[in-house]
C-alpha cells in the first residue's frame, strides 16, 4: 500500500458524495419540474431558496477542491506526524461529506414537499370553483323553471287544457301536470 492511497481514496469518496448530492438534487428538481408541468398553480418565488442551495453546493465543491489540492500538496511532503494529522483530517472530511450529502437530499425533499403542497392547494381551489359553478347552475335552472311556469300559473285548468290541445298534447292530469307539460313543450 502506497502513502497516497488513503488520501486518494478519501478524495474519491468526497467526490462520489458530492456527485450523489448533485444527483439527488437533479432527481428532486426533475420531480418538481414534472409536477409543475401537470399543474398550474400560483406563482411561487423559489429564487432565494434555489440561490441559497446553489451557494451551498458551490461552497461544498470549493471545500472539496481545496481539500483535494491540499492533500495533493501534503502527499509529496508527508512525514510521520503529518501523516497522523492527515488521517484525522480524512476522518473529518468524510464526516463533513456525509453531512453535506444528507443536507442536500433534505433540501431537495423540502422543495418537493413545498411544490406538492402548492399543487394540492391549487387542486382544492379548482374543486371549490367547480362546486360553486355547479351550485350557480342549479340556482339558475330553478330560476329559469320558475320563470317558465310563471306564465301558466295564473291560467285555469280549462285554459291550460286548451293550450295543450292547440299543441296536440294530452289534456288530462292535475293543474301541476298540465303546467309541467306546457313548460316541457316550450323547452323543445
Amino acid at each position: 500500500m502506497t502513502v497516497t492511497e488513503p488520501y486518494t481514496s478519501a478524495a474519491a469518496q468526497a467526490r462520489q458524495a458530492t456527485e450523489k448530492s448533485i444527483e439527488a438534487w437533479r432527481n428532486g428538481a426533475k420531480t418538481l419540474a414534472d409536477q409543475l408541468d401537470q399543474v398550474t398553480f400560483p406563482t411561487i418565488d423559489l429564487t432565494q431558496p434555489v440561490a441559497r442551495y446553489f451557494e451551498y453546493l458551490q461552497r461544498a465543491v470549493d471545500f472539496n477542491r481545496d481539500l483535494a489540492t491540499r492533500w495533493a500538496e501534503l502527499v509529496t511532503t508527508l512525514s510521520g506526524s503529518v501523516r497522523e494529522q492527515a488521517a484525522k483530517v480524512t476522518g473529518i472530511v468524510n464526516e463533513q461529506t456525509d453531512t453535506i450529502a444528507d443536507l442536500t437530499v433534505k433540501q431537495a425533499e423540502t422543495v418537493e414537499q413545498v411544490a406538492k403542497k402548492q399543487a394540492d392547494r391549487v387542486e382544492q381551489a379548482k374543486e371549490n370553483q367547480a362546486q360553486q359553478a355547479r351550485a350557480a347552475e342549479r340556482r339558475q335552472a330553478r330560476k329559469d323553471l320558475a320563470q317558465a311556469r310563471e306564465r301558466y300559473e295564473s291560467l285555469t285548468k280549462a285554459e291550460l287544457a286548451d293550450q295543450l290541445a292547440e299543441r296536440g298534447l294530452p289534456r288530462t292530469g292535475t293543474v301541476e301536470e298540465l303546467i309541467e307539460r306546457l313548460v316541457v313543450a316550450d323547452g323543445e
